[in-house]
């Protein structure tokens, strides 16, 4: 099929992803073609990778097709690029309007409130300051007035800070009272006091660590799995950092070894591509996906 500089394509895209569905029919008179000639556009977008839905019907575009997570991907700010640019934006010279409407802007969109407040900045600097200097020396600290939201309390919390997170706006601790490992917000307290005690349980610190699929734990797996040619291209294309976990298994194999904090990232990337890998190693992972078979199983 000849295309007349992807036009039609990309309309149909548009049309595909509005907040509705729409009969083969209809879709043809909006674009002006042919049912006949629709059904190659459809097959068109499928040999694209993305996933064109029926019901009944009518068609619409599943939007948690690769295409859009890349995309999504390429042209949306995490929350912590949104806070890095509102930081180098961040002076006391409000005169510049243009600099002051971008951080209001950037503020509300990721609840970033310290991005616009000088004076919780610099009170966040001097936490930062606090905890370094806690942590260089193994000392206990106490987190004054300490916002919570879960509770939905203001107290004081003793912990074991050993782990700056999220470009420095997080603290992971261990908590005294409640002998866990939590994160806290530096936003959310008033002011650091060192205080002249040694850690104590300084063995039940754990590392927060992030896997490739963008989950964030401190207990870590070990997920090891043969995969064919396709899910071996769709993650790396989905997930270039994992890369570096594989290696060849002949020519048309890859063994994929790499560590996981949650299974529901790439236990929804396995249960995708299922008949594509093989699990060979991590007996947890092995029994979460036979109980996710069970229930969807079941659910039909």
């Amino acid at each position: 099929m000849r295309m007349d500089k992807y036009g039609r394509e990309l309309d149909l895209i548009l049309i595909l992803t509005e907040n509705a569905s729409y009969t083969a029919q209809q879709i043809a008179d909006r674009l002006g073609i042919t049912r006949r000639n629709l059904y190659y556009y459809f097959d068109y977008l499928r040999d694209c990778g993305f996933n064109l839905q029926k019901t009944g019907t009518t068609y619409r575009l599943d939007r948690s097709s690769s295409f859009f997570r890349r995309l999504h991907e390429q042209i949306s700010l995490s929350e912590y690029e949104a806070a890095y640019i509102c930081r180098r934006l961040d002076s006391d010279d409000t005169r510049d309007h243009t600099a002051v409407n971008i951080r209001q802007k950037l503020a509300r969109s990721f609840n970033l409130p310290d991005a616009v407040n000088p004076e919780l900045q610099r009170r966040m600097n001097d936490c930062v300051s606090k905890l370094r200097e806690a942590m260089a020396t193994r000392k206990m600290v106490v987190l004054h007035k300490y916002a919570s939201p879960h509770s939905n309390t203001v107290t004081d919390r003793i912990v074991e800070p050993y782990q700056l997170m999220n470009d420095e706006r997080d603290v992971r601790c261990h908590e005294i009272r409640s002998h866990e490992n939590k994160t806290f917000r530096l936003s959310r307290m008033e002011s650091v006091e060192i205080i002249d005690v040694p850690w104590t349980f300084d063995n039940r610190h754990k590392q927060m660590y992030t896997d490739m699929f963008m989950f964030t734990g401190e207990q870590r797996y070990t997920v090891k799995m043969r995969m064919g040619l396709l899910s071996y291209n769709l993650m790396v294309e989905e997930y270039p950092q994992s890369a570096k976990c594989f290696t060849a298994d002949g020519d048309t194999a890859w063994i994929f070894e790499g560590e996981v904090v949650s299974f529901l990232g790439i236990g929804r990337f396995v249960l995708g591509l299922y008949e594509d890998i093989e699990v060979i190693g991590c007996e947890e992972f092995k029994a979460y996906l036979a109980e996710k078979i069970k229930s969807m199983s079941c659910a039909g």
